[in-house]
């Protein structure tokens, strides 16, 4: 896949400002678009969009393939009767800076709950048709996903592999009598689905009209306690009992001196080989029912991926164990074509991984802000120069401090060596726009910058410190009003001036 010289902006909707704690498919994502469009950009990427669980990353979700119900735009379903003016009297005074997961938890379940019940007494009986034609279309994921989240609520949030054996292990006559039991529970699951899916995909449309397409991320490995491994032990790396025998990670690196222990599930590739990888032909179907492009994050774990023993307290010890990327990616070209993938290559990056990358024409990823560091900088892959084509280069990812924050703790070496690369003096206070220009400039195809470093701001506004459980992981959400129309002609100036600009 080649994409055209373009430019885009990185912001996961949860950090849309609004007034209920978390950002939503509502007015503020149209908003976000618009000024996009007047931006003249041509991609908004977002984060995974699935139902996150313990330490709110969205990098960890119950399931490959749903939608996050936090995103639910509520006022857009009192629009739509399925919510009243007096379900919103006891709404809680919400922090508009940042989101707090645990009262998202327990005060927008008990909204859409009351969504759900307003259903059932007919408000929305407009909406059941099309409910009954998500299911059915949705039904290869859906059921086992609303089942698994009915026992889990049932089991008190255990994970899975807590559950009773029966149930743990998926016997006929326990899930039978599950799906009898929880039949409400299970109905309420794919009413929120039916909700998050028919509010993104208006929104992806008026996107797409304004000439905006959808940069999506999927992560390699799915959550230990998801349906997917739940629903597919015989595909994953399991004891009998339903424990990992190796989990996910990598090794020491730029973000950690111990490495990063995920402890995601890993992949059983000879059973997935064997059915000819229809697991993952679904999952990358459903991801493009979500995004226009797919953002693979940690590619690398499709030529080898760094194995763990379980249980272990840090990734320093594992393995490299090779894994069948080119036949997987063959099987998944032969069942949908050419589909667009971005390879996140950063970390270690060995030569298989460039010739997997390279062998499918998949552009890989280029982080300006690790550029400029050591001695003898000039080899720097990720220098402008050294960049190719059929690359995406960024300031800075999710996983980075903003370019401000980096700016702010960076080695002498690295000042010096950017203002060096430059030729001239780097001011702190213009830092982020420096980079944003530097990578609008630059030979690579597709530029994108995260929202913070176009609003300039520093380490308070960083999306995530990896290998961490931060209290302010994942939470940041931008002002009201913060998208000016300067800031969008100001980047639009930039995109017009380095052959960028959005037709």
């Amino acid at each position: 896949m080649t994409i055209t010289r373009s430019s885009g902006v990185l912001l996961h909707p949860t950090s849309l400002p609004g007034p209920y704690g978390i950002g939503e498919l509502g007015d503020a994502a149209y908003a976000f678009v618009d000024w996009l469009a007047r931006a003249g950009q041509a991609y908004w990427q977002v984060m995974p969009l699935g139902p996150t669980g313990y330490g709110d990353s969205p990098y960890q979700s119950f399931s490959a393939f749903a939608g996050n119900p936090y995103l639910i735009s509520l006022d857009a379903l009192r629009k739509h009767d399925l919510l009243l003016a007096a379900d919103f009297d006891a709404a809680p005074a919400f922090d508009a800076a940042h989101v707090d997961f645990g009262l998202q938890y327990i005060w927008r379940n008990q909204m859409l709950d009351r969504a759900f019940a307003h259903f059932e007494s007919g408000r929305g009986a407009h909406l059941k048709a099309d409910l009954d034609t998500f299911v059915n279309a949705e039904r290869a994921w859906l059921d086992d996903y609303a089942l698994y989240t009915a026992i889990k609520a049932e089991q008190g949030g255990l994970p899975w592999n807590a559950w009773p054996e029966a149930l743990r292990t998926r016997d006929a006559q326990a899930l039978t009598d599950a799906r009898q039991r929880l039949e409400r529970d299970i109905r309420r699951v794919q009413f929120t689905q039916f909700l998050f899916f028919r509010q993104w995909n208006t929104l992806r449309r008026y996107a797409h009209e304004r000439g905006i397409q959808i940069i999506g991320d999927i992560p390699i490995f799915v959550a230990m306690d998801s349906a997917d491994a739940w629903a597919n032990p015989e595909q994953f790396l399991f004891d009998e009992s339903g424990q990992p025998t190796v989990v996910a990670g990598v090794p020491p690196d730029y973000f950690s001196e111990t490495g990063q222990l995920w402890g995601n599930p890993l992949y059983r590739w000879d059973a997935m080989q064997a059915d000819g990888f229809q697991w993952w032909i679904n999952r990358f179907r459903g991801s493009l029912n979500l995004y226009d492009i797919i953002r693979i994050d940690h590619f690398r774990g499709f030529a080898a991926a760094w194995q763990i023993p379980y249980p272990a307290e840090n990734a320093i010890q594992g393995a490299w164990v090779p894994s069948p990327g080119h036949a997987l990616f063959h099987a998944v070209k032969g069942a949908l074509g050419d589909f667009p993938i971005i390879a996140e290559d950063l970390g270690v990056v060995t030569p298989d991984v460039e010739q997997l990358r390279d062998d499918f024409a998949f552009p890989g990823m280029a982080v300006l802000q690790f550029a400029f560091a050591g001695g003898d900088f000039s080899v720097n892959a990720f220098l402008p120069h050294n960049l190719r084509q059929n690359q995406v280069v960024y300031t800075g990812t999710h996983d980075n401090d903003t370019t401000r924050g980096w700016w702010a703790t960076a080695t002498q070496d690295e000042k010096h060596n950017l203002g060096t690369y430059l030729g001239r003096y780097v001011d702190d206070a213009t830092i982020a726009w420096t980079l944003t220009e530097v990578a609008f400039e630059s030979r690579a195809n597709l530029a994108v910058v995260p929202l913070q470093d176009l609003m300039n701001l520093g380490t308070e506004a960083r999306m995530n410190l990896p290998g961490t459980l931060g209290p302010h992981n994942w939470t940041w959400r931008y002002a009201p009003g913060a998208l000016t129309p300067d800031l969008a002609d100001r980047l639009q100036a930039l995109t017009t001036r380095t052959e960028r600009r959005h037709p």
